[in-house]
């Protein structure tokens, strides 16, 4: 039976590499423009289980007075904006009971501005920073008067080779998109998900690259990169899902291009595009798409 890669092992690695109170006050400052130092100020209050959605939420905390969602992405979802109140209600919740705020006070009650980010390292073509608004999916967008309610997630590419600069600020997040193109190297090599692993392992500990995480928690890794997803399987996967979408915002592109690769043969080539950017606007010319 050949090796599989688990669906979900870049956002488990992403919870890996930021589950230090330090590594994730870096990733604040780089995001925010802050300098903070004192990792004392920095309250976890990650939900292990929401109630709405029955799964874990990356990682969500609390620094001076700012409630902080943080969720990874390794396929594009437009309903972020939704998972993402649904997240903070179940926050505010448990703020106001741990603060013992009266809802019923004629006094206004002060609570924390929350912000909301995306990491996102799928396969698809997207901007640096994308601001994905909930009214997107109001069905009567069209209807007389305002809604009551808006709510922005903010995703962030974080690929390697995009949004430089946050990635300078933060070496741990520049890191882990090194690691994660590694292991897509590889693939694209021709090497299967196992072996495309170890060997990314490997030449990441060997270059200082997650080093120190990569060498204390190896079989974790491998374990978390191994099981129950084949990335090929998901971006046929992407694939399908990109043509039900049709060809608004050039998002089917990438779809198309697998498809004309896959006829010709040059699978092979399309991991390659996706790391490398002029490479894959080749291949779009070459294509006519």
């Amino acid at each position: 039976m050949p090796e599989t890669v688990n669906r979900n092992y870049k956002d488990r690695l992403f919870r890996l590499v930021f589950r230090e109170k330090k590594d994730l006050l870096d990733l604040y400052n780089a995001i925010r423009g802050t300098n903070y130092t004192d990792t004392e100020a920095l309250e976890i209050t990650t939900l292990k289980d929401v109630v709405y959605m029955k799964m874990k939420n990356d990682v969500s905390f609390l620094i001076h007075n700012i409630l902080n969602l943080y969720e990874h992405q390794s396929t594009f979802n437009p309903n972020m904006p939704l998972r993402g109140l649904l997240y903070l209600s179940d926050e505010y919740r448990g703020y106001i009971a741990a603060e013992e705020l009266n809802l019923h006070s004629s006094k206004l009650m002060r609570i924390p501005m929350p912000q909301y980010f995306i990491f996102y390292n799928g396969l698809r073509e997207v901007e640096e920073r994308t601001v994905l608004p909930l009214s997107d999916a109001f069905i009567n967008q069209d209807a007389k008067g305002e809604s009551c309610l808006e709510f922005k997630a903010i995703m962030l590419n974080i690929n390697y080779g995009h949004n430089k600069e946050l990635m300078e600020q933060c070496v741990k997040l520049k890191h882990y998109a090194q690691f994660v193109a590694k292991i897509r190297e590889y693939l694209a090599q021709g090497l299967g998900i196992g072996e495309a692993a170890r060997q990314a392992v490997d030449d990441c500990i060997k270059n200082g690259i997650l080093a120190e995480i990569l060498s204390a928690n190896r079989a974790e890794v491998l374990n978390l990169v191994l099981t129950e997803y084949d990335e090929e399987s998901h971006i046929a996967g992407e694939k399908e899902i990109s043509y039900e979408e049709g060809y608004d915002k050039g998002e089917s592109r990438m779809a198309n291009l697998y498809v004309k690769l896959q006829e010709d043969g040059r699978l092979e080539e399309y991991s390659k595009a996706v790391l490398d950017k002029e490479y894959l606007h080749r291949l779009y010319q070459e294509y006519g798409l």
